[in-house]
């Protein structure tokens, strides 16, 4: 691949000054498959270069992955993991960013009992469920980043040669995240200098409810008052910028737990803890989940609901335009990273407190009598299509298109 090492460079120096905004003397915690080993070198060094007073990282690996949920004892998936959830508690109290590198294989869990996935989602996500607050109130920096593994990339490019699918995917990840471009600090200011005027324009129209429309969805979503549309980029409670995701091309907030009305159709696969769900359905009332139907991982997608209350309501309503790159790259991912920034997008479970007006300082219990969602998983899962229509509805009744054949109509 040509420039791969100019690239590369470029990708780190996104991730360590845009995404995470490293800050001198601070830590970073980056948490990286295997495969992201050569990304990661890169990005310790200009993390260091940026003035990070030391980096820590933690390294995973899909084999090992998979061997303990084939072999590890039963008993094992039901115990908490809190010596990791304490460390990192402890990091991020300290002021630690944390970057995430992924390259997991869609299909790593494939065939793996229901009962051990399920313990272990329910157990991570008590032990973790502190974090997860802190993360969604942004407390601290974190973002996520990308890269390619032999497994992942083959789900991709089948149709490729075998020594050819790994750097289609390095070009395809590069492109997303614009640093195929002469100066990608400064594209990325001006798309999300462009983000933010979208969310700006929904901010001042303060809409009361939201209709989808589209072939197997017809499905109102009420927004909770004092709701707040935001963009690409976040500020810490230490007052310092950061993007979570990258890419990212969505503009978000959190539905009124309560105000969920109809039913909603997926638009794209689902990869979730390495089994893909896909063709399904969420038929919603007064809020609440009350039935599903997935034509594959129906059982999966059964017990993400089912992990506790709060993953029987929507925690997140997010707008994407068909006509994204990513969308128009018609490159499917398996990768909810790139493939929520290619299209409209809901989540099941908790809201990110800063979506409602001075929601960052709120506890678990005052962000519920807002309106917004809690639970310990956050699932983002695809529904938008170039057939998708979305209009806002103001107080006085106006409704106003604001999505037409799946692109932005304002």
């Amino acid at each position: 691949m040509t420039n791969f090492q100019e690239n590369l460079q470029k990708y780190a120096e996104l991730a360590v000054k845009v995404g995470v905004n490293v800050q001198p003397g601070q830590t970073l915690v980056v948490n990286s498959s295997l495969e992201g080993a050569e990304l990661v070198r890169v990005i310790v060094k200009q993390a260091y270069e940026a003035g990070a007073r030391t980096v820590k990282v933690n390294w995973s690996d899909d084999t090992v992955t998979r061997l303990r949920y084939e072999m590890a004892a039963e008993e094992s998936f039901l115990d908490e993991p809190k010596w990791y959830a304490g460390e990192i508690l402890e990091l991020i109290e300290n002021g630690a960013a944390v970057l995430h590198v992924i390259s997991s294989d869609p299909d790593l869990l494939k065939g793996i009992s229901s009962d051990r996935l399920t313990n272990h989602q329910k157990t991570y996500g008590k032990a973790m469920s502190k974090y997860r607050q802190l993360q969604q109130s942004d407390k601290f920096s974190w973002s996520i980043v990308a890269v390619p593994s032999a497994a992942w990339a083959a789900k991709v490019f089948p149709e490729l040669p075998q020594e050819e699918q790994i750097d289609k995917l390095w070009e395809a990840i590069f492109r997303t995240v614009r640093v195929d471009q002469p100066d990608t600090l400064g594209a990325w200011k001006e798309h999300v200098s462009n983000l933010n005027k979208k969310s700006d324009y929904l901010n001042e129209k303060n809409f009361e409810k939201l209709h989808y429309k589209a072939p197997g969805t017809d499905l109102i979503i009420e927004l909770p008052e004092g709701h707040l549309w935001v963009a690409a980029d976040s500020t810490n409670e230490r007052g310092n910028k950061f993007l979570a995701n990258l890419p990212t091309e969505e503009v978000f907030t959190a539905p009124l737990r309560t105000g969920v009305h109809g039913t909603v159709s997926s638009t794209k696969p689902l990869s979730h803890s390495g089994n893909i769900i896909d063709e399904f359905t969420l038929t919603f009332k007064d809020g609440r989940i009350v039935d599903v139907k997935a034509k594959v991982g129906e059982e999966t997608l059964k017990q993400i609901v089912s992990l506790d209350e709060g993953a029987h309501y929507l925690g997140e309503v997010a707008l994407v335009p068909h006509g994204s790159p990513i969308s128009q790259s018609n490159i499917l991912f398996y990768n909810t990273l790139f493939d929520e920034n290619a299209s409209n997008h809901l989540a099941i479970g908790s809201a990110y407190a800063f979506t409602l007006k001075d929601g960052k300082g709120l506890s678990q219990e005052e962000l519920l009598a807002r309106g917004l969602n809690t639970s310990i998983t956050h699932v983002d899962f695809m529904v938008g299509s170039g057939e998708m229509d979305i209009f806002g509805v103001t107080k006085s009744g106006e409704e106003i298109q604001i999505f037409s054949q799946g692109n932005w109509a304002i």
